[in-house]
């Protein structure tokens, strides 16, 4: 029996529902029969129309498409996870690149493959209570703690930076020595605080390490909770904030890998400054025996009884690229690969230590630079290898070319100085070359 025909008031659509509805009533003969042409039409119900199958079928299939709208147009936009990471103190500074034909280190942040960035909420820390701390001696230490001010300034770092000065430098604006020049540039450009201190010196044999003590003026600083003391021949690679908030201790350093019996290293001190703990160190320095310097005495206080410091990511040395071993001592386990790239990229702080090598301001001759520089290898597919040569280059490239932009300073020629070359400390570090 055939349904009647769509009143001409509905729209075509809903014409074709009505026609084809089970829900809408037949017409029988009493009404006129199906073949009356003037049978009176019979209206469906909203309720009717609604519930068909075709207009369900319809509100159906527009669901699915606008669902699949907005899902598609949100996987478009990428995925950030940027308001759980840290504020801009959480950037890091760049790797050198492994290009042979231009080994320095770009100036671009990277983030650390591992570990991930500590997750801190921001609003709840008072920076103010920490500091970065540089000791300066001389016009050559001067420089290196302003380029390391630099970097924590471009990196974004949160916390202080105090820079502890001889009383015989003068920040009078009217001095035109370079002394001044630099420390004015630290405190303008790079918000740095300046303390002047007595050199704390003792008559070594070994001129460059005779006024190590004077670091270990950082336990005095006691208008501040915590201070970071690290040494002026390294560069930062990458915001080192997050230990500043690690739980409370006197100090906390981290191993010297590279020795053989077990060591703390004093390239990096993380220390809660307070009046007793600086009096232990004065009546240590007071009475250390002629060949203990600053590393020395913080083994003796604190060997026993100190937080360690991962020295992976915080005390990586120049030395370990030289180094043809299995780095056994630097990765801590036997079964992870040396990876000059990877290893660069998780690091945070690096220490120029590579004796006989000269430190990075002061010029070593291209013959003895190709000497000691580390040699290429041959990767599993037999292809040779010279990332480590590349990075460790750029190292020193990078350090020279920055001393020159920010302290406007040329390197230093060994015939210029009292030594024929670098002296080595008992803990300097030499790697151990495979013959």
């Amino acid at each position: 029996m055939a349904h009647p025909a769509a009143p001409s008031s509905l729209p075509n659509f809903l014409g074709r529902i009505f026609q084809s509805s089970s829900y809408l009533p037949i017409p029988t003969e009493s009404d006129g029969g199906p073949h009356a042409s003037n049978a009176t039409q019979v209206k469906p119900k909203l309720g009717q129309i609604l519930m068909s199958k075709r207009v369900r079928i319809i509100g159906a299939t527009v669901l699915i498409v606008v669902t699949l709208g907005l899902f598609y147009s949100q996987s478009g936009s990428s995925f950030s996870l940027d308001h759980l990471r840290t504020p801009p103190s959480a950037a890091s500074d760049a790797l050198p690149p492994s290009s042979p034909s231009s080994p320095s280190l770009p100036t671009q942040p990277s983030q650390p493959s591992q570990p991930s960035q500590p997750q801190y909420a921001e609003q709840h820390i008072d920076w103010s209570r920490f500091a970065y701390t540089q000791y300066v001696t001389n016009t050559e230490y001067l420089c290196n703690s302003v380029m390391l001010f630099e970097i924590l300034h471009r990196l974004g770092s949160k916390a202080d930076r105090l820079m502890m000065y001889p009383v015989t430098m003068s920040v009078d604006p009217k001095s035109d020595s370079p002394e001044t020049r630099l420390l004015l540039k630290a405190q303008k450009e790079y918000g740095a605080k300046l303390t002047p201190i007595e050199v704390q010196h003792r008559p070594f044999n070994d001129l460059t390490w005779a006024d190590s003590y004077t670091k270990l003026l950082a336990f005095n600083q006691t208008q501040y909770d915590r201070v970071l003391s690290l040494d002026s021949d390294s560069t930062v690679l990458q915001p080192m904030d997050e230990l500043f908030l690690l739980p409370p201790c006197p100090v906390a350093m981290p191993r010297a890998y590279w020795m053989d019996q077990p060591l703390l290293s004093s390239q990096l001190i993380l220390i809660q400054p307070s009046v007793e703990e600086f009096a232990r160190v004065k009546h240590a320095i007071d009475n250390a025996p002629k060949d203990d310097y600053d590393m020395e005495i913080m083994n003796n206080l604190y060997g026993k009884d100190c937080m360690i410091i991962p020295h992976r990511r915080y005390d990586l040395l120049t030395g370990e690229f030289r180094s043809t071993g299995k780095h056994l001592t630097y990765l801590g386990n036997e079964y992870e690969q040396w990876d000059p790239e990877k290893m660069l990229k998780e690091a945070k702080f690096l220490h120029f230590s590579d004796w006989p090598m000269p430190k990075p301001w002061i010029e070593a001759s291209k013959e003895e630079t190709e000497k000691k520089m580390p040699e290429c290898n041959r990767n599993a597919q037999g292809k040779e290898d010279c990332r480590a040569r590349d990075l460790w280059l750029g190292f020193y490239s990078d350090f020279k070319k920055r001393r020159e932009e920010i302290c406007d300073m040329r390197p230093s020629l060994l015939e210029e100085r009292s030594m024929d070359k670098p002296m080595k400390k008992s803990w300097e570090f030499e790697p151990k070359l495979e013959q």
